[in-house]
């Protein structure tokens, strides 16, 4: 249920907030203690959201922004377009007077988001997360930042406002940016806002502040800015942490609306998962992502706010019958595509007046002493040694720093399931397997070159000295023996001998509520994604993939047990497209003295 604090209710009371009392001939105005209290704690609120909030400036450049702290190790969220044309190192300042070292760690450059991490503390002040589903038009909101520059001690302008509209959809303008999922807002957002936080009235965070409706002389705020929200943002969270550059997603099909008002659609490719789900031209779409959709641009909009690669049910009809199916979502851009664009020349972000150079930081009686911006930015220089230490370049990266850092916490996270990595490369499973087609003893066999499954009714084998794409036994698995057998090389290798690994963020799985890491896998010509659990280690799931565009080979692992002082899966679930294969229960698992 929602809360109706004292701040909100400031505009509900203040008529009757002022009792004039004569005194002697002289007229004295005696506030409500509603409204006494009201302005406390929109002062005390104010305080704490101006901590978190940072100024954002780029080495080399008169530009300028903003952006929010959300943890106290130092990742902070920015504008993309603030942080492109800073490069991977800045300086951000934040109300204690103090400059701090950033470094970049991941882009979204579609959703125009970027993630920073401030370095040389480990307790800075953090933006408590909200949630933008439940923002309501007219609710009070603060737009945090440092407009036109004008913080020159770092202490960010505060401007208060309402919620002028939610879930906005603006379509790119010429460039890859979309915004999508907008809140809108009346308070304040001039050139300097972009990256800043926009808070609702009890200090949470809601969004992150972007573009902005503008008088062309002057670039003065009119009353209608965007921010992105905090919950599309939250989809996002894992994949910025990757230090990857990220891709919005699409289900690879448009719609248009019918002469009956339905949202239907009118192209779909072949290739697509939406196509194999089963959807077709003249479909009705009901939900997408938990939402109804009721418009083309209401499905436009929740289609935005999810990442390249996450599976979102979908409802459709046709012919009066009601589909439901998860649809595994392709991204906007090809990866060559998005790196090409984003290595573009950059737009220059919303910055203000220009320093006056020879402008010096000085100090006033009793304040703090006040910095420069043109002190900051008046030229490039070397890398600090601190943001050495954690950026490393990639191609394919906004800082591959951070992947590395995320691969090595989740396969040490593994590890607490034991070793595996001294352990012959010969396994024979043993048990019984549940299919449609009935049930029976089974037995699986992987080797380094070979594996065989004995199973009710078929007898399978796979060679895995070449390329694995064509190895789908048994049949309706989508290749089963292949799918265990990176497994088996991942537990075996580690992550340092798999072959070509890297860290993906942070995805949900069917029927299961969270977010999970993921880590992407390729040998042999297929591609697999490891799914872990973030607190115990284990995997709990491996989609591999034949080739693109088909559907992958999924296996859920449950019922770990101890054996052999390792922890290993007591039942394994088989999965294909729509179609559940079958369950595994494991009564043995034999390690043979055959190594690879």
């Amino acid at each position: 249920m929602r809360q109706f604090t004292p701040v909100k209710a400031v505009c509900a009371i203040v008529a009757q907030a002022i009792v004039v009392v004569l005194v002697s001939g002289n007229v004295r105005a005696e506030v409500a203690a509603d409204v006494l209290k009201a302005e406390a704690d929109r002062v005390a609120t104010v305080k704490k959201i101006s901590s978190c909030t940072i100024a954002v400036f780029g080495q080399g450049s008169a530009g300028g922004g903003s952006g929010v702290v959300i943890s106290p190790d130092g990742y902070a969220l920015s504008n993309f377009h603030v942080v492109k044309p800073s490069g991977d190192a800045m300086k951000c300042g934040m109300d204690d007077g103090k400059l701090y070292d950033a470094v970049v760690v991941g882009i979204d450059p579609t959703g125009d988001v970027a993630m920073l991490k401030l370095l040389g503390r480990d307790n800075f002040p953090t933006a408590e997360l909200g949630d933008s589903d439940q923002v309501q038009v007219g609710d009070w909101a603060f737009a945090v930042g440092n407009p036109f520059l004008l913080a020159t001690d770092f202490t960010p302008t505060v401007a208060f406002g309402i919620i002028s509209g939610v879930h906005r959809y603006q379509y790119p303008a010429g460039t890859i940016l979309e915004y999508a999922d907008c809140l809108q807002t009346d308070a304040a957002i001039n050139p300097g806002n972009s990256g800043g936080p926009l808070f609702n009235a009890d200090g949470e965070l809601i969004g992150i502040n972007g573009r902005g409706s503008f008088e062309k002389r002057g670039r003065v705020n009119v009353g209608v800015g965007y921010a992105i929200s905090i919950n599309q943002i939250k989809h996002f969270m894992g994949y910025l942490k990757s230090g990857r550059i990220v891709d919005h997603a699409t289900i690879g099909a448009t719609a248009s609306t019918d002469e009956d008002g339905r949202v239907v659609v009118d192209q779909i490719l072949s290739s697509s998962d939406a196509f194999r789900r089963g959807v077709r031209i003249d479909d009705e779409i009901v939900r997408f992502g938990g939402r109804t959709i009721r418009t083309v641009n209401g499905f436009k909009n929740v289609m935005g706010i999810y990442p390249k690669g996450w599976r979102v049910p979908l409802t459709y009809r046709r012919d009066g019958e009601t589909y439901n199916a998860w649809i595994r979502l392709t991204g906007n851009h090809s990866e060559g595509q998005l790196v090409e664009l984003v290595a573009g020349k950059p737009r220059q972000p919303p910055g203000g007046p220009k320093p006056k150079e020879g402008d010096k930081p000085g100090k006033d009686k009793g304040e703090r002493p006040k910095i420069d911006p043109s002190q900051v930015l008046k030229k490039k220089q070397a890398m600090p040694k601190i943001v050495k230490d954690h950026f490393k370049k990639k191609k394919g990266y906004a800082n591959y720093y951070f992947n590395e850092l995320h691969q090595q916490r989740v396969w040490r996270s593994l590890l607490n399931s034991g070793d595996f990595q001294n352990l012959p490369a010969q396994w024979v499973l043993t048990g019984s397997v549940r299919t449609e087609a009935g049930g029976g003893e089974a037995r699986i066999e992987l080797g380094p070159k070979l594996g065989k499954a004995d199973l009710p009714n078929f007898l399978a084998s796979a060679d895995f000295d070449d390329e694995l794409g064509d190895r789908l036994d048994p049949p309706a698995t989508g290749g089963l023996l292949v799918a265990l057998h990176v497994w088996q090389r991942l537990l075996l290798r580690g992550i340092d001998d798999f072959g070509e690994v890297y860290y993906l963020g942070t995805a949900p799985l069917p029927e299961r509520e969270g977010q999970f890491d993921v880590l992407v896998g390729i040998h042999g010509g297929v591609e697999t994604r490891f799914f872990f659990d973030s607190e115990s280690g284990r995997m709990l799931a491996l989609e591999m993939f034949p080739e693109d565009y088909t559907d992958p080979c999924e296996l859920y692992f449950h019922d770990y047990r101890e054996v052999d002082g390792r922890f290993l899966p007591g039942r394994l679930e088989v999965r294909h497209g729509e179609d559940r294969y079958g369950d595994f229960q494991f009564k043995t698992f034999v390690f043979e003295n055959v190594r690879e």
